[in-house]
């Protein structure tokens, strides 16, 4: 009977695939192939087992990575003054420096046989999260090294030579490392790469060697201008055929020292106003020996897939670290400004038009450190989820903009006005900066979390795809008939499951008694069954067509980024023991993220091309259309309750942030906050007593001396918090020489355009 069904069945659909089937750039193929897949597979299967999700480990640390926090770290937080560093020095001090090589941050993920400090995924992760609370430039400059660059390759693929010489170096300092992808000509599109290496023989340390001659010109390389140890991505040539008989190898990585000959380096970007060491770099006729190349020899024309590897596991520390850290700091920030800041005599954070993006923050922030340690405790575990690594950098990027955007607006001018006590703006001006690197969010969010989501974790589609372009047909064949009709008993199921989950509005999916969340979880295997019976029939009816149908792959991109970080949401509820003060957060990220999803299920049924199909799905997962409105009233006045009080719920939503008492921005803050609210009583009875002078109610009896004293401490407080900073004219600019000298200017000025 198979034989059958393979011979007169398959064989005709086998056929009309391989002749449909798109082709695949090489670099398309590795970025596949790079990674693996976890929790996602789950939830794109359409019937994800949450007892797998609750039974995963949280992400903990060590008894030497909790010291390393509490000890090296607290005392660098001591040492960064965000505000000079900034705009005065332009760069972090000498002694920063200086300690930051010392205490081996540099080398937080070398192992220790290496001199490096060990540190596991979730320890790198919180490094950066305090230090990113207390200066971005100083996260920028710790992270880099221990994200995608020489150190991480090196412990991947070098040889056990290149990592004897080169790891030790890295990790005490006296390397610094920077990695060279981007060109002028290649940005996201990294096979249009133009700088080359050929290979040929040189003289190399006074001995005739074979090497490549290497010409460059990269851009946008943090770290790039102090660095002493440059990894560089380059398309390799052989065309004397030296090392084989191909003559374009592909791309390939290899280590540069910055003092070789022909190496330019030095010159700075300055982006967005962030100061972190970056800019660009230039090789003419530089000559490295093939021991240069990571991993030696052999791996000539593997760096694209060595690349990939490694980010598959980076785009889920670093920037969602940083991006989780700048929600929290914007939330207990905000929700603090908001509670001291009076209008029309109350506190601002009492109106319904504050409380609303108030709640938004507090909900990302909730959110985005769910799903950072989730996704921390997956990297803990050695894996390296490439789709769930583009969620994370995708989504906790895109987030924070909404969350400082939000603490933008409602710290008003507070936040406009730079200077020492301004809190915000250096953040904010961030931003773009993480939007755009490490695959700019434009191209993954249309391009890479579907794309590389529906082949990497389907359970079939990429079975089938090896198997249409296996080169022994026959073998090809039956790999195929395989994978086809369990693909096919899949969709079935699923259509059922999804058609029964959506009419009942997910009364009978499949949860795990969790208390007051266990309807959210019906809710999630409702929409994991609609989304993988759509996914299977866009691709079905579009075929490779899908690729360049990027809104419709940026709706189901959206859709399974929810799923994940939902399912992030309540893993973080269950590991904190169901706390109920915080129930508030995890309503108001379920009901927007709910609302997210029914949208653009809305949105892929109008727009999906196959209209007999769309009208199908639209009866089968969305009967009664999107009726999902999002967080109610009461959720995001509960949400917003959350950071205006002081609480165990205020500290569990901001948890490991920097706190340094420095008399300045946030110190003050937060002393302001906490007297504010402990004075909240005495307030009430003046307000009762219609009473607006402490001194007057002391007098009266409304209030006691002591009272007075800590009514008038707050006030004072709240005074040095609202405070914005202000220059004399000749500290911003070089034109004017002291005070007297700006009327004379402008005198002068006027004078010469009259004469004109």
């Amino acid at each position: 009977m198979s034989s059958f069904r393979r011979d007169f069945i398959t064989k005709p659909i086998f056929s009309w695939a391989r002749g449909v089937l798109p082709s695949m750039s090489d670099t398309e193929r590795e970025a596949l192939e790079a990674g693996d897949v976890w929790w996602d597979a789950d939830l794109f299967a359409g019937n994800p087992d949450w007892s797998k999700l609750l039974n995963q480990a949280p992400a903990t640390l060590t008894a030497e990575e909790k010291a390393f926090l509490n000890g090296p770290v607290d005392e660098l937080c001591v040492m960064l003054d965000d505000w000079k560093i900034n705009w005065e020095w332009r760069d972090l001090p000498p002694e920063v420096w200086d300690f930051i090589k010392q205490k081996k941050f540099f080398g937080m993920i070398i192992p220790k046989e290496h001199g490096g400090l060990g540190f596991s995924p979730y320890a790198h992760s919180e490094v950066v999260r305090k230090l990113s609370s207390r200066s971005l430039a100083a996260a920028v400059t710790v992270m880099v090294p221990n994200s995608l660059g020489p150190g991480e390759l090196l412990m991947r693929f070098g040889t056990k030579e290149q990592q004897a010489r080169w790891l030790p170096r890295l990790a005490d300092g006296r390397d610094i490392p920077c990695f060279g992808l981007t060109s002028p000509e290649a940005g996201s599109d990294a096979a249009s790469m133009i700088d080359s290496g050929v290979i040929c023989k040189g003289t190399f340390e006074g001995r005739e060697v074979l090497g490549l001659r290497l010409n460059w010109h990269k851009r946008y390389i943090t770290l790039g201008p102090v660095a002493t140890l440059l990894g560089l991505a380059f398309k390799a040539y052989d065309p004397d055929h030296l090392a084989g008989n191909v003559d374009e190898l592909g791309i390939t990585v290899a280590l540069i020292p910055t003092d070789l000959p022909g190496v330019s380096i030095g010159h700075r970007h300055l982006p967005a106003m962030q100061v972190f060491q970056n800019g660009p770099n230039w090789g003419k006729d530089v000559f490295i020996p093939m021991d240069y190349i990571i991993g030696g020899q052999t791996r000539l024309g593997q760096g694209w897939k060595m690349l990939m590897t490694a980010l598959a596991a980076g785009r889920g520390i670093s920037l969602p670290s940083l991006s989780a850290a700048g929600a929290a700091y914007a939330a207990r920030t905000t929700g603090a400004y908001a509670r001291i800041r009076e209008q029309f005599g109350i506190s601002i954070g009492k109106f319904e038009g504050i409380e609303e993006p108030l709640a938004r923050i507090a909900g990302i922030a909730y959110l985005l450190d769910g799903a950072r340690r989730l996704t921390c405790a997956a990297l803990n575990e050695g894996r390296h989820p490439a789709v769930i690594s583009g969620i994370m950098k995708l989504q906790a990027t895109e987030r924070m903009r909404i969350a400082i955007d939000d603490a933008m607006d409602i710290h008003g001018g507070k936040a406009v006005i730079d200077g020492p006590q301004n809190y915000l703006g250096s953040l904010y001006r961030s931003v773009p900066v993480g939007i755009t690197v490490e695959g700019a969010n434009i191209l993954t969010r249309n391009l890479i979390v579907f794309g590389q989501g529906a082949i990497r974790a389907h359970p079939y589609l990429l079975q089938e795809m090896n198997a249409l372009g296996e080169q022994d047909h026959a073998k090809g064949l039956d790999a195929f008939d395989d994978a086809f009709w369990k693909h096919v008993g899949h969709s079935v199921v699923t259509l059922f499951r999804a058609f029964g989950r959506s009419w009942t509005g997910g009364m009978f999916a499949p949860a795990p008694d969790a208390g007051e969340a266990t309807g959210f979880y019906r809710q999630l295997s409702r929409y994991s069954s609609a989304f993988a019976l759509c996914a299977d029939m866009a691709l079905l009816t579009l075929g490779g067509a899908l690729k360049r149908k990027e809104m419709l792959s940026a709706r189901f991109g959206d859709i399974l980024s929810e799923l994940y970080l939902l399912s992030a949401a309540l893993k973080r509820w269950q590991d904190e023991g169901r706390q109920a003060a915080d129930f508030a957060a995890l309503e108001w990220c379920m009901a927007s993220g709910f609302r997210t999803m029914e949208n653009r299920f809305a949105e892929i049924l109008a727009n999906l091309p196959n209209r007999f199909v769309a009208v199908i799905l639209k009866f089968v997962v969305q009967p009664f259309g999107a009726r999902v409105l999002g967080p109610s009233d009461r959720v995001v006045h509960e949400c917003a309750q959350l950071v205006l009080e002081p609480s165990a719920a205020r500290d569990r939503l901001t948890p490991d942030l920097s706190h340094v008492d420095d008399d300045r921005g946030v110190a003050r803050l937060e002393k302001a906050f906490l007297l504010v609210t402990g004075a909240e009583e005495i307030s009430k009875r003046m307000r009762a007593a219609h009473l607006h002078d402490w001194q007057e109610a002391v007098k009266r009896g409304v209030i006691t001396q002591a009272e007075g004293e800590q009514l008038k401490a707050a006030h004072e407080a709240v005074a040095g918090v609202i405070e914005v900073d202000d220059f004399a004219p000749e500290t911003l600019s070089p034109i004017y020489k002291k005070p007297a000298d700006v009327h004379s200017f402008f005198q002068e000025l006027g004078g010469q355009r009259a004469a004109s």
